[in-house]
């Protein structure tokens, strides 16, 4: 069976899930309060909100690297309880074995589950998927921020997970790299059709990327609204309807205000 052949998606419901913390000085702090949200199978889906509302604690509690004070969450019907394959997470920063070349960080997870030598000739097909290929002998130090991402992404979905968790994976990168990867991303999601869920704090990214975009509000972080983007793929940053939308997401965001300019009138 070809790695195109093995194309799965889960689908992500999320019930009145509450998580709260105690800092160093015994404070409680309330992160995310009486969440629901179903996401569906092969769907791309943002988060975004400001700082401290809760996406990131959201995505680990969906990995199964925390779990909630209540609620549920599911994938396919099944109680999300600690990490899995099948759920994989990609971090801000592309966090490569620097001991190992680009070829066997993309392969670690295949090693590590003892499958690689049934499905070594996926590492090259990927490395194909990734615009990598002259780069397989290279060690992450001897390539770009962008192309040690890219290795990063791959290594995820080489996996096979039904839902990958992109946790601001493209926030660190350059403005041309970070297009370039969005293009990348979408590339790779039209090929395996994962389920995707992003956190992101650029409105023009979660606009350009998702089917669906979910705005969560200030902690204690709830979600405030789910705005579906009906925009035909592949998406201009230029479209009058692109450029709509972005800007009543801001509006939702309150990071776009109704003042009037000033008159500088004499």
């Amino acid at each position: 069976m070809t790695v195109l052949e093995e194309k799965r998606a889960g689908k992500i419901k999320i019930k009145e899930v509450h998580r709260t913390y105690t800092d160093s000085s015994g404070n409680e702090i309330e992160a995310l309060q009486g969440i629901n949200l179903e996401i569906n199978q092969g769907e791309f889906v943002s988060l975004i909100g400001p700082s401290g509302c809760g996406k990131t604690t959201l995505m680990r509690l969906i990995a199964g690297l925390d779990e909630p004070q209540s609620g549920k969450l599911y994938l396919d019907d099944e109680v999300i309880a600690g990490t899995n394959y099948e759920r994989g997470y990609v971090f801000q920063q592309a966090n490569l074995f620097p001991w190992e070349t680009i070829e066997n960080n993309i392969g670690a997870g295949l090693k590590a589950r003892k499958i690689f030598k049934q499905r070594k000739g996926e590492v090259e097909h990927y490395i194909k998927v990734a615009g990598l290929v002259g780069f397989e002998k290279s060690y992450p130090h001897q390539v770009s921020g962008g192309m040690a991402q890219r290795a990063s992404l791959v290594r995820a979905l080489i996996n096979n997970p039904k839902v990958l968790l992109l946790d601001e994976p493209l926030g660190a990168l350059d403005s041309f790299t970070r297009y370039d990867l969005q293009d990348k991303l979408i590339e790779m999601w039209q090929e395996r059709k994962t389920t995707m869920i992003l956190v992101t704090h650029d409105v023009d990214e979660a606009v350009y990327l998702s089917d669906r975009i979910v705005i969560m509000s200030p902690r204690p972080g709830r979600i405030e609204e789910v705005v579906e983007v009906k925009l035909e793929r592949p998406r201009a940053r230029n479209d009058e309807r692109f450029l709509k939308l972005r800007t009543e997401i801001l509006e939702k965001l309150h990071l776009v205000s109704n003042i009037k300019p000033p008159d500088f009138s004499i």
